[in-house]
């Protein structure tokens, strides 16, 4: 049971835009087309116990899980083109700082709706994350959205801010950075430090 939070990472894909009827068995089934599969994890949502629409699977090596993702991105399982990308992605980017703000959300928005909304604008590397009440589990209204690129997230604040989502008008910006009171991500100095990852990046 350990071994969902134990996950290599790196071997890892994320797999998003699931239909509601795929079950575990059913993508490991699907993904050991690709390659050994050591471990398959569908989060539930902790009062319904349904699916989420999105999952993660582990195979035994990273080249497995980057050959899952060239061939099963956007085959569709009954009639949703899944949304497949690696789980770690590159831990450099995690930390470049494209992460939004949602705020005004509607209690009915959950993390799937979010992914499927703001996922369009460019590559995440993490689901978005519906900030909850941790006692009630109901929504607090807000959510986070982390992107891969500052392009991405720039289109997604241009295309969303004030947008309607469920009936109520989203504002989308740059997060307070948790460190520095007053500060939002998004600023000259990350994006230069993004930049220059990126270069180096190339260079490997």
């Amino acid at each position: 049971m350990a071994q969902k939070y134990e996950r290599n990472q790196d071997a890892s894909i994320y797999v998003g835009n699931l239909d509601d009827r795929v079950t575990d068995e059913l993508l490991w089934e699907l993904m050991v087309q690709a390659g050994p599969v050591v471990g398959v994890h569908l989060p539930k949502d902790r009062v319904t116990q349904s699916t989420q629409g999105y999952g993660f699977v582990e195979f035994q090596t990273e080249a497995d899980a980057q050959y899952a993702v060239q061939v099963m991105n956007m085959v569709k399982l009954f009639g949703k083109p899944m949304r497949i990308n690696m789980s770690a992605q590159d831990r450099r980017t995690q930390d470049i700082g494209a992460k939004l703000f949602i705020g005004n959300l509607d209690p009915t928005i959950d993390d799937k709706l979010l992914y499927d909304t703001f996922g369009t604008f460019g590559p995440m590397v993490q689901m978005p994350h519906c900030a909850r009440d941790q006692v009630s589990g109901n929504a607090r209204g807000f959510a986070f959205v982390s992107y891969a690129s500052f392009e991405a997230a720039d289109a997604a604040i241009q295309a969303m801010d004030g947008q309607y989502l469920a009936n109520k008008q989203i504002n989308v910006q740059y997060a307070f950075k948790k460190d520095a009171k007053g500060e939002r991500h998004g600023s000259a100095a990350e994006r230069l430090l993004a930049a220059q990852a990126q270069k180096n990046d190339r260079t490997l």
